[in-house]
């Protein structure tokens, strides 16, 4: 799917390759999809060298030692970076699985392992218990993983994916006190967890090791607020002083773009469920923050429409992905440095 596609993007062709921009799958979800439906590969290192990008993260590793170094030579030989996503550990049965995981990405070339452990947890779970249990079951993978990342010299980047708010997985992680944990900074997914990008980023900056770049447009809707992935530039995250900030302390950081091409999600925070899992002092949701979020909503209504796909066809899903991923690849050429 990806092959022969640089004549569809001639401005990225015509820009010189940027230092630290990468790409996510879900920035190219819908081109992966119309591959799948066609019983085609998407080859991600192809698509992401034909955008001028710097590095990908990507899902498993190659399974063959021949995949694994046939890999590695096209990234390589394309200077691209990669990271991948390796299940980690449930119970101690897992762990060779896993170690042979992290091995084979080492071997592919990567230094980082990207994990997303959890779902919308205002969707995902009725009760503060169900919550609870699963955090310590995600506790419970990272220290089975943790001497495994430590024998291969990997590191875990646990990205911040709507589960937990940043000072519970800020102080996580400080507990688990390793090198080789820390943090995927995902630069909107906690405004659902009403927080402000630059609450999130005062506290996880410090143990970021790779991104999630986006800019993120709010609106209002009966049940509570609608949050969207938008063209940087058009969003409430002030993404000029975060990337600066994070390339002070890491000249060498991944930014991987991920501008979702969806409809906007709805974040109930006026219905009852919403706020099942923080009836609790174990994970708190003040007040003052959700007062702070709906204050963001009010006074920054989007300029533009949000991003929907509902009623598109496949292609029209593909192009409206191609034009935005464009306009931010183009907006942090210009205005990041990436």
């Amino acid at each position: 799917m990806a092959a022969g596609s640089a004549a569809l993007y001639p401005s990225a062709q015509a820009q010189s390759r940027g230092r630290g921009l990468g790409g996510s799958p879900t920035a190219f979800s819908h081109r992966i999809r119309a591959a799948r439906e066609a019983n085609q590969e998407f080859d991600i290192l192809e698509h992401c060298h034909e955008l001028g990008l710097s590095g990908t993260e990507t899902f498993r590793p190659p399974a063959t030692p021949e995949a694994i170094s046939n890999y590695r030579r096209k990234a390589e030989r394309y200077g691209l970076r990669v990271i991948f996503n390796v299940p980690l550990p449930k119970t101690s049965s897992e762990v060779a699985a896993f170690d042979g995981g992290v091995k084979a990405a080492r071997e592919a070339g990567a230094d980082i392992i990207h994990a997303a452990m959890t779902a919308r947890r205002y969707e995902e779970f009725d009760t503060f218990a169900a919550f609870k249990q699963n955090f310590e079951l995600c506790r419970r993978m990272v220290e089975l993983a943790e001497p495994v990342l430590r024998k291969h010299r990997m590191k875990l980047a646990i990205e911040n994916h709507k589960g937990w708010r940043s000072a519970e997985q800020a102080a996580w992680i400080r507990r688990v006190g390793s090198e080789w944990v820390g943090v995927c900074f995902d630069f909107g997914n906690n405004l659902s967890l009403c927080e402000t990008p630059a609450q999130t980023f005062e506290n996880l900056e410090p143990y970021t090791l790779f991104c999630h770049l986006k800019d993120m447009g709010l609106d209002h809707y009966r049940d509570g607020f609608l949050l969207s992935e938008v063209p940087f530039g058009r969003g409430v995250t002030d993404l000029r002083a975060m990337v600066a900030a994070l390339r002070k302390r890491d000249p060498n950081m991944l930014f991987c773009l991920e501008m979702i091409t969806r409809d906007p999600l709805r974040i109930p925070v006026f219905t009852d469920k919403y706020w099942a899992t923080f009836d609790d002092s174990y994970s708190p949701l003040p007040a003052r923050d959700l007062a702070r979020v709906l204050r963001l909503v009010r006074d920054n209504p989007p300029k533009f429409p949000l991003p929907r796909v509902e009623g598109l066809s496949a292609s029209q899903r593909i192009k409206a992905e191609d034009d935005y991923n464009l306009q931010c690849i183009g907006y942090a050429r210009k205005h990041l440095d990436l």
